[in-house]
């Protein structure tokens, strides 16, 4: 049948001439079976769906019934127990996601937004956590819940699950260890492969849950025993779902490269070889992928921000490509790193090791004495890193004068000293534009020659940091003005400010603590960046810290932007950092298309790959923190495992209507104290004073509160620490001992519901214990 005939054969349909173009035997559109079905008002048969829209033929007739299934998997429409099909929006259907709790009950999230709707144990039971549904509303619960009931099941979240597996010698089954599925995977005896009672494995899932069975799958990979050394990252690589292996594809193509840079490669680039460039990393870094050089220029400096020039190496549509765009970024554990590219470029080729020719792509601003950057240039340079400098030494070069370390790198010593006093302007700037500077402490796991946890020591962060982070600042918001003068198509990383409720929930925490948020009801970054110059040197500003930053909006990478709320940029994006940010690598890829004189394609498609690249980009984000969370959380659960009985100083730093959450001083180290665990009392919550109140006591525990506690329990698989209050009415023994264990259990589970919100970074970016810098 010609294109023309085909067209005319589904003429009520306005988008016919696309699905012409798509499809060689095309059939009504999805908008059109939308608007048929809203026109007739009601629910209609396949056969009458087919007459109202002229499909015939045996042929075509298939193809309408697949396009159908695949609008009910989507949840456009949903086929009713009568066999008609109707409008879900009509039948007070709602798509979402499965939000599972260890208690067997969980929620689903409505994908448009909305209240969640609590869905009964008996009717989790033919899903999993993740799992995309189509849900009925059925009405309230006792408790005023909205409550739903899964119609049908649109999409698995799940294909592989990880858990410790359990061999009776009868039945055998996976207890997975994300408490979220709180189904075990039953495990046939001819599909137990060589796992042995109580190993880590991975599951299969062969048959995905119904309402009247559980999930079956088999053991297709064995980890190792429960607590051998590195299986909390093995756990939460596969948990996550964590890209980990390298195609053979991906290694062929990073095999072929060149271990050194071609003289062929270095031609009609700018040779920056003689400037004294540096580049300044934590002690354990092994990719470098900037380096900084600064002169004094007349009222003020040149700053030359020097970035590996990943694109060069790693070409749209090739292997390499693909698989970093997968992967999104590197992903940080204490002990080891997943790399977004092979070590050959991550380590080799791309990083801007000491004395050897790199590539790069430079940014050159021309910064004033009060931190303005007034010109910028774009260019692709050949260098060659003349120092590696950790932060400990530059802080000591620069804020100590170690006169060993000066002397040591007297050749590069004036670009040092450069370099600090245009950071010092471009504090200043910093301050009059009025971005939020949050210092929250970080930690660092030290492990011992067993591999085992040696201790938990905090990591300083010094002016050798805030210089670079200074410095990667001003090279990414210059990348963003160039890319919007051009009105290029490219991403940038939007951070949008709190909203209402977390702005009062905020106001509400700081009354209590005697402070005040300015601003009125929409607060500027400078309200917040008042508060916290207020709080410093307060023994609670790391509280009252954590409390902004938790109010805090994710940031996120898109085409549109919006600039950046916290750091109080109009315009932003991530430029610094393309060997372990594939958002770098796209920005990169649109500048050297500009300075090239080329074109950037602006057309629709362009624009819609983008954003998607964006949003996959910012779920990778949000996927390596919670992975690296959940290692650092299994860590410091085996790290207090044999400090059960001791007694430390903490300060609450989270009040539940279950209980309080507090911090160890010296251990750096955060557990639960159930409500039951609090003294023999009625303790009720106060939502709008974030604090616990005794009936009979009027003893009370809010956030900021100093406490002395005693550890009394760890669940390594749950990654759970409870304490008790020493010196608590009712002590730390006997069935009370119990009976807040007990009830701690239950409290994890409020923990899990609660979200990974509490340690996430003001710019949403990865929390990487490996360095700060380019985070934002």
């Amino acid at each position: 049948m010609s294109t023309k005939s085909r067209k005319r054969k589904t003429s009520n349909d306005p988008f016919a001439d696309r699905e012409a173009q798509k499809y060689e035997h095309p059939v009504p559109s999805r908008e059109a079976i939308l608007a048929q079905l809203a026109r007739i008002g009601r629910p209609q048969s396949l056969a009458e769906l087919a007459l109202g829209l002229g499909v015939e033929g045996e042929r075509d007739e298939e193809a309408f019934r697949r396009r159908l299934r695949a609008m009910e998997r989507d949840g456009q429409v949903l086929e009713n127990r009568r066999g008609r099909y109707g409008l879900v929006a009509k039948m007070d259907m709602v798509r979402g996601r499965v939000a599972g709790h260890p208690d067997g009950y969980g929620f689903i999230v409505p994908e448009q937004g909305g209240t969640d709707l609590f869905v009964a144990p008996r009717d989790m039971r033919q899903v999993l956590h993740g799992d995309r549904v189509l849900a009925q509303v059925t009405g309230t619960d006792e408790r005023g819940r909205n409550q739903g009931r899964i119609v049908e099941v649109l999409e698995r979240q799940h294909s592989t699950v990880v858990g410790r597996f359990f061999d009776n010698g009868q039945i055998a089954y996976v207890a997975p260890q994300d408490k979220r599925i709180s189904q075990d995977i039953m495990i046939p005896a001819d599909a137990r492969g060589v796992a042995s009672d109580g190993q880590i494995v991975v599951a299969e899932i062969i048959e995905q849950p119904t309402r009247s069975a559980r999930p079956v799958g088999r053991v297709s990979e064995v980890l190792g025993a429960h607590m051998a050394p590195g299986m909390e990252a093995e756990i939460a690589v596969r948990m996550h779902e964590l890209p980990h292996a390298w195609p053979a594809e991906v290694l062929a193509e990073a095999q072929a490269l060149p271990a050194e840079v071609p003289e062929a490669d270095k031609a009609g680039r700018e040779d920056l070889r003689d400037l004294p460039l540096v580049t300044i990393d934590g002690e354990d870094a092994q990719d470098f992928d900037d380096a900084v050089f600064c002169e004094p220029k007349a009222r003020g400096w040149r700053l030359i921000v020097a970035i590996a020039h990943v694109s060069h190496y790693v070409r749209p549509g090739q292997p390499l490509d693909g698989e970093g765009g997968v992967r999104g970024n590197s992903i940080y554990f204490p002990d080891r790193v997943i790399p977004m590219l092979p070590e050959k470029l991550s380590n080799g080729l791309c990083s801007l090791n000491p004395d050897v020719d790199r590539l790069c792509m430079a940014c050159e601003m021309s910064v004033t004495q009060k931190g303005n950057v007034t010109r910028y240039r774009f260019f692709e340079g050949v260098m060659r890193s003349h120092a590696r400098l950790t932060y400990t030494d530059a802080a000591q070069i620069l804020v100590d004068g170690d006169e060993a370390l000066r002397g040591r790198h007297a050749h590069v010593l004036p670009s040092l000293q450069a370099l600090y006093d245009v950071y010092g302007a471009l504090r200043i700037a910093r301050a009059a534009r009025g971005a939020v500077d949050l210092d929250l402490p970080e930690t660092r796991i030290v492990y011992d020659d067993r591999h085992r946890i040696d201790r938990i020591v905090p990591r300083l962060r010094n002016d050798a940091h805030r210089l670079i982070e200074e410095c990667m600042l001003a090279a990414n918001v210059c990348a963003a003005a160039f890319i919007a003068e051009h009105r290029a198509p490219s991403l940038y990383r939007n951070h949008e400010g709190p909203d209402a409720t977390k702005v009062a929930d905020v106001r509400r925490f700081l009354a209590g603590l005697g402070l005040s948020l300015g601003g009125g009801d929409t607060p500027r970054a400078k309200d917040y960046a008042a508060l916290v110059d207020q709080v410093r040197g307060r023994p609670d500003a790391d509280l009252v810290q954590s409390v902004l930053l938790r109010s805090f909006n994710q940031a996120v990478y898109s085409p549109d932007n919006i600039g950046h709320f916290a750091l109080g940029y109009s315009h932003y994006t991530h430029f610094t950092s393309p060997i372990r940010r594939y958002p770098d690598l796209t920005v990169h890829r649109t500048i050297r298309r500009l300075i090239a004189g080329g074109q950037v394609p602006r057309d629709e498609e362009a624009w819609r790959h983008l954003r998607q690249v964006g949003e996959h980009c910012s779920m990778t984000e949000r996927r390596a923190d919670e992975a690296s969370r959940d290692v650092v959380s299994w860590l410091k659960a085996e790290y207090m495992m044999d400090k059960v009985g001791e007694s430390y100083d903490g300060v609450i730093t989270g009040v539940t209507n279950f209980g309080i959450f507090v911090q160890l001083k010296e251990v750096f180290v955060e557990g639960m104290v159930h409500v039951t665990a609090l003294g023999n009392d009625y303790y009720h919550f106060e939502s709008d004073h974030l604090r616990l109140t005794g009936e009979r006591t009027g003893r009370s525990f809010r956030l900021g509160d100093p406490v002395r506690v005693r550890v009394v329990r760890v669940d390594l698989d749950e990654a759970q620490i409870d304490f008790e209050l020493e010196g608590a009415e009712g002590g730390a023994g006997g069935p009370r001992k119990a009976r807040a264990k007990k009830k701690a259990g239950r409290g994890e589970s409020e923990r899990k519901r609660r979200g990974p919100g509490r340690k996430t970074t003001a710019d949403g970016g990865q929390k990487a214990g490996r360095r700060r810098k380019g985070r934002r």
